[in-house]
C-alpha cells in the first residue's frame, strides 16, 4: 500500500486557503499513484480553533469544506482530521474525527477517544470522547485510526481508563495511521518518537504518523511527520518546521540507521522563527517594531526578527536614558548595522525630567526608588507604542522567560507588545540562541554578549544586584516551572533553603504581572499562559 503524508500549515477559518492546499495535495498523490492520503489532526477546521467551534456557521462551513476535499477524492482514499457533530442529545456537540473519504464522498467516521485536558489542551470543553474503538477498511488493509493522544495511552504516559491501542491490537491491524496536531517543545520529538515505535513493536505492523505545522499565536507544531515500518525503524521522517510531502510504501522495510537527534537550541530558533513568521502573516500583519537596548534579550528578538520577516520589515527604536552606557547604544547600532534593518532613536532624558518635575510636589520628602525606574520604562513602552499606532508597526516584547518568572519587568513597559518572542526561553539559553545566531557571522554584538547584563535604569545597575546568578536562578525556576516540583524538593536536590524560597516567591508574586503580558511563543514543555495556569489571589507557596 502506497501512503501519501501531507504535512500543511493550516490557517485557522481560512477555509479557502487550507482547501486548495488540501485538494492540491490530493491531486498530487493521484499522479503518484497513491492508494491513501493521509492529513493532520483537524485539519478542516485548523487547530485549535478554541470557541469557534461554538459558532454554527464556522461549523457549517467546516462540513462544506470536507464535502468539497472528498469530492476530489475520486481514485484515492483521504485520512482527514475535522470537527465532526455529535447527533446524540447526550454529551458535548462535537466529535475530534478522522474521516475517510472515497468516491467523492464520506466512508466512515473513527471518533477520537482520547481528549487531553493538561497543558495547552482543553479538548473536554468541546468534543465528546468516543465510547467504542474498531478497525477499518481502506483497500483491503485492516487501519488502526487513531487520532493524536489514542497513542499515548500506556504505561509511560498519561494514565487514561482502559487501553485503547489494547482493543484495536486484537483486531490484528496491518497498518496504524495517525492523525496528530502535536505541540512542539524541544523536549517532545523524541518522547514522541519512542511511543510511536513502541506501538508498533506491540502491534508488529507499520505505522503513519502526521503531525501538522505552523503557529497558532503562542503555539508552535513542528512538524516532523513520520512513517515507521514493522520493526520500528524509520521508513519517512519529513521536515522541521515546513510543508513536506512523502510518499511512502508500508510494505517496504527501512535502512536501519541512528536517528539524528537535532540540538535543543537549534529547535528553539527554527520554532521562533515560524512563530514570529505564521503571527504576522495570519494576522496580516508584515512589519514590526521593538526597542533595542544594546541588551542581550532586544538583541536576539532583533535578529529572529529580520531572519522571519525580512530586515525591511523590522524598525528598531533607541532610546536611551541618562543612565545608558555610550557602549550601550554602540552595541544596539552595530546590532542595527549588522542585520541591515531600520532604526530611529529617540532619547528619554527630557520626557523622564518632566514626569519628575510634575511629580515632585506629590512626591517630595521620596527617596527615588523603583517607581521612578519604573517611570523610565513605562515613557519607553509609550513611545513604542506610538509608533506602532502611527506606523501601523506590530511590537514585539523582548523579556525572557527567567524575568517573567520573577516579576523583573514593568507593566505597561518593558512588557508591552502584541507577541512575546522569547518569553518562553530562559536567560542562560538565551545566550546560547545568540552564539547559534552567530554561528556564521556576527550578528549580535561580542560585547553584548560578554558584558553583565543590566536594565541600565539606576547608576551602575546590574541583574545580579537584584537577582541570583542566573545558572543558577534558571536551574530553580526550570525544577519549579517544567518539573512542577515544590521548593521542598527543589531543596533536596542540593539548593539552599533561604534560596529556593526566595525564588519561589518571586515566581509566585509576579503571577498578576504574567497573567497581562502577550502571549508568549512556546518552545518549552511547560509555557506561560495556556500551559501553566494559576490563580492570582491564592495564600500559597510552592
Amino acid at each position: 500500500m502506497k501512503i501519501a503524508l501531507a504535512q500543511l500549515n493550516y490557517h485557522i477559518g481560512n477555509f479557502a486557503d487550507n482547501n486548495n492546499k488540501i485538494i492540491d495535495s490530493i491531486e498530487r498523490a493521484k499522479t503518484d499513484g497513491a492508494d491513501l492520503i493521509v492529513f493532520a489532526e483537524l485539519a478542516v477546521s485548523g487547530y485549535p480553533a478554541k470557541d469557534l467551534l461554538r459558532n454554527q456557521r464556522f461549523l457549517d462551513q467546516c462540513d462544506a469544506s470536507l464535502l468539497e476535499i472528498a469530492k476530489a477524492c475520486q481514485g484515492i482514499s483521504c485520512v482527514i482530521g475535522a470537527p465532526v457533530r455529535n447527533t446524540d442529545p447526550e454529551g458535548k456537540a462535537l466529535y475530534n474525527a478522522a474521516v475517510l473519504l472515497e468516491d467523492g464522498a464520506i466512508k466512515s467516521i473513527t471518533k477520537k477517544s482520547l481528549l487531553p485536558d493538561y497543558d495547552v489542551f482543553d479538548e473536554y470543553r468541546y468534543f465528546e470522547p468516543s465510547a467504542t474503538v474498531s478497525c477499518i477498511d481502506i483497500r483491503g488493509e485492516k487501519v488502526a485510526l487513531t487520532i493524536c493522544e489514542d497513542l499515548w495511552d500506556d504505561e509511560t504516559s498519561n494514565n487514561y481508563v482502559g487501553d485503547l491501542m489494547a482493543e484495536l491490537r486484537k483486531e490484528n491491524p496491518t497498518v496504524i495511521v495517525n492523525i496528530a496536531a502535536s505541540p512542539f517543545s524541544y523536549v517532545h520529538f523524541e518522547n514522541r518518537l519512542q511511543v510511536l515505535k513502541r506501538n508498533v513493536i506491540k502491534a508488529g505492523c507499520p505505522l503513519v504518523y502526521v503531525n501538522q505545522i505552523g503557529a497558532h499565536t503562542d503555539i508552535i507544531f513542528d512538524g516532523r511527520s513520520l512513517a515507521l515500518d514493522g520493526h520500528g525503524e524509520i521508513l519517512a521522517e519529513l521536515k522541521g518546521f515546513n510543508e513536506d510531502y512523502r510518499l511512502v510504501d508500508i510494505k517496504a522495510l527501512a535502512e536501519k540507521k541512528e536517528h539524528q537527534k537535532d540540538g535543543e537550541i537549534a529547535l528553539i530558533y527554527e520554532a521562533l522563527l515560524l512563530g514570529i513568521r505564521d503571527y504576522f502573516h495570519k494576522s496580516g500583519f508584515k512589519k514590526a517594531v521593538l526597542g533595542l537596548s544594546g541588551g542581550i534579550d532586544s538583541a536576539i528578538v532583533a535578529a529572529l526578527a529580520c531572519e522571519a520577516l525580512g530586515a525591511e520589515n523590522v524598525m528598531a527604536i533607541l532610546m536611551p536614558s541618562i543612565y545608558s552606557s555610550d557602549h550601550s547604544l554602540k552595541d544596539a547600532l552595530d546590532l542595527v548595522n549588522n542585520t541591515g534593518c531600520a532604526h530611529r532613536i529617540i532619547p528619554i532624558k527630557d520626557v523622564a525630567s518632566a514626569f519628575d518635575v510634575t511629580l515632585a510636589e506629590t512626591f517630595a520628602g521620596k527617596e527615588a526608588d523603583l517607581t521612578e525606574e519604573n517611570i523610565q520604562a513605562r515613557i519607553r513602552g509609550t513611545l513604542l507604542m506610538a509608533f506602532s499606532n502611527k506606523f501601523g508597526h506590530i511590537l514585539l516584547n523582548t523579556s525572557n522567560k527567567s524575568e517573567a518568572a520573577v516579576g523583573y519587568g514593568t507593566l505597561y513597559g518593558d512588557m508591552a507588545g502584541s507577541l512575546s518572542v522569547i518569553g518562553d526561553v530562559y536567560k542562560t539559553q538565551a545566550y546560547a540562541l545568540a552564539n547559534y545566531i552567530n554561528r556564521e557571522r556576527e550578528i549580535i554584538p561580542t560585547n553584548t554578549l560578554v558584558k553583565p547584563p543590566s536594565a541600565e535604569l539606576r547608576p551602575g545597575q546590574q541583574d545580579s544586584d537584584s537577582l541570583p546568578p542566573y545558572d543558577i536562578l534558571d536551574s530553580v525556576l526550570y525544577q519549579l516551572i517544567e518539573l512542577e516540583k515544590s521548593a521542598s524538593e527543589v531543596v533536596q536536590s542540593g539548593f539552599d533553603d533561604a534560596l529556593v524560597s526566595r525564588i519561589a516567591k518571586l515566581l509566585n508574586n509576579a503571577e498578576f504581572k504574567r497573567f497581562q503580558a502577550p502571549p508568549i511563543l512556546r518552545v518549552s514543555p511547560k509555557a506561560f499562559g495556556n500551559g501553566r495556569v494559576m490563580p492570582l489571589v491564592a495564600k500559597y507557596t510552592f
